[in-house]
């Protein structure tokens, strides 16, 4: 696998090496020891799923606080997504930054976030199947979020906002400042 630093410390695109022939294609999508020598030591505990059925659909910016933080380890199965994450870590000389990536089923690249960042995701086709994994366990009290939209942050979605499709709760989540 190919392990690509971004422009903020921490979050890694991992593009994996893919054997195609005439029945189809092969990649080894996770190595404990190989992931563990790019990204550092990490125990992932649970998997998650979302599945979108538009195109437009924009989910987040979410985190979890304190001692339920999670880092996670993104990819896309079916479709495609713009994802971002933003830092949020405090002290960090690139807080209130982002960092995005497309992600699809046919780049079939993975995105790892550590803890301390915000992730948000848009939806690019219908039908779009997610996956990630996180090293802690979904903790609803320590959930956090943040807009969207919020103008500190101005992350270029690449969308106008009436072609978005909003959790309510998603809609009204506090900004960033």
């Amino acid at each position: 696998m190919n392990y690509i630093k971004t422009d903020i410390e921490g979050p890694l695109i991992i593009e994996p090496r893919v054997f195609l022939d005439k029945r189809g294609y092969f990649f080894e999508s996770f190595s404990l020891r190989e992931f563990t020598a790019q990204a550092g030591p990490v125990k992932f505990v649970q998997d998650n799923e979302s599945y979108s059925a538009r195109r437009g659909v924009l989910r987040g910016l979410h985190f979890q606080k304190g001692k339920a933080a999670q880092a996670k380890l993104l990819r896309v199965v079916r479709g495609s997504v713009l994802d971002v994450v933003v830092d949020i870590r405090p002290g960090s000389p690139t807080r209130g930054r982002y960092v995005s990536v497309v992600l699809s089923g046919e780049n079939k690249r993975q995105f790892f976030i550590p803890r301390g960042f915000a992730h948000g995701f848009l939806v690019l086709e219908d039908d779009t199947v997610f996956q990630y994994k996180c090293d802690n366990y979904y903790a609803p009290e320590a959930e956090g979020s943040y807009r969207w939209n919020d103008p500190t942050l101005a992350i270029d979605w690449g969308v106008l906002p009436d072609e978005l499709i909003l959790s309510e709760k998603d809609a009204q989540a506090p900004f960033f400042k």
